[in-house]
């Protein structure tokens, strides 16, 4: 009699590696000279990140910087949400503030599994648990195909499997 095998869909980041990135960002902005008497800046600010600088252009280029050292630190810039994207003025200064999005929304986990339903093998089923997805089947080639789907499917949130047995 063969048990169930199962997976998990989350979506975490590690925020050690946002900390790492966001370290290197601050240490790239102070040696450039493009970035030299302009006021830059990028640091936390309660559970958000703050960038600062005196034109929204300059506080773009400090994102950037601040997204490629994600990307080196192998995470999704899925997971970085800095709302419409646009610097707002605050006094003779530009503002951006970014917040890092964890766990699977519910709007989310149901696209996944409409996907899995729609798209994936018939013996897989899926259930929501709180911010993740958990993916069921008989099957461990099943499985297989889900997280071949899943990987290939297009959401807004960088998704993990973990806890495959």
């Amino acid at each position: 009699m063969a048990s169930d095998s199962s997976f998990d869909v989350v979506s975490k980041v590690d925020r050690q590696e946002v900390d790492n990135a966001l370290n290197q960002a601050v240490k790239e902005i102070a040696q450039r000279y493009d970035f030299k008497g302009v006021g830059a800046s990028i640091a936390w600010s309660g559970e958000s990140i703050l960038m600062v600088a005196n034109s929204s252009d300059r506080v773009l280029a400090v994102l950037d910087v601040f997204q490629s050292k994600l990307i080196k630190r192998g995470i999704s810039l899925k997971s970085l949400d800095t709302g419409d994207g646009e610097p707002k003025p605050s006094g003779k200064e530009y503002r951006l503030a970014a917040s890092i999005k964890e766990g699977l929304s519910t709007e989310i986990a149901k696209q996944l599994a409409k996907i899995l339903r729609d798209e994936g093998p018939k013996g897989v089923k899926t259930q929501i648990q709180g911010d993740e997805l958990r993916v069921t089947s008989k099957s461990r080639d099943d499985l297989q195909t889900a997280i071949a789907l899943l990987k290939g499917a297009d959401v807004d949130a960088a998704l993990q499997f973990v806890n495959y047995r």
